[in-house]
């Protein structure tokens, strides 16, 4: 009996799963959920929340890259569709504008309001909610997309 895939190919099936749903749980957890209750804790202060902030979305950012990177190597397989290969790039655009053009905005706004130079609130956060909010939408349609494929192979 002839097995129906690669041990290469299930491993890159799992990867096309397995990294966007790993990376949405994160973004869900971290950004949706985290973010936004730190600052009603007892006891935190604006300074304080965007300390824990600044070091939570820096490695937020760091694993995003990781997984990522594991979904487009999975992509390297021949024969994709270029449905699914758009969908990846456009998560790593998403992901690129986040991490290297409004992050580090970001960043220069909270080491302003650390340093006492600055009260806070800023629209820069908009950005990043929406890239945020973008990348939800990416990681979904990136999942649906990578089961169809394991589920219906000819499509």
């Amino acid at each position: 009996m002839t097995e129906p895939y690669s041990r290469q190919a299930l491993v890159a099936a799992a990867g096309r799963i397995l990294a966007p749903a790993m990376w949405l749980g994160l973004l869900i957890g971290i950004s949706f959920i985290e973010a936004p209750l730190k600052f009603t804790a007892p006891g935190i202060t604006i300074p304080l929340g965007l300390g824990i902030g600044q070091i939570v979305f820096t490695a937020m950012n760091i694993v995003e890259i990781v997984l990522f990177l594991l979904l487009a190597a999975s992509c390297i397989k021949r024969g994709l569709d270029r449905r699914f290969l758009w969908m990846v790039a456009s998560l790593g655009v998403v992901l690129f504008t986040k991490v290297v053009l409004i992050r580090p905005q970001l960043s220069k706004r909270t080491e302003a309001v650390l340093a006492g130079v600055e009260s806070g609130g800023s629209t820069i956060h908009y950005f990043y909610i929406a890239a945020d909010g973008i990348l939800l939408v990416l990681l979904i349609l990136t999942m649906v997309m990578g089961v169809r494929r394991w589920v219906l192979p000819g499509r």
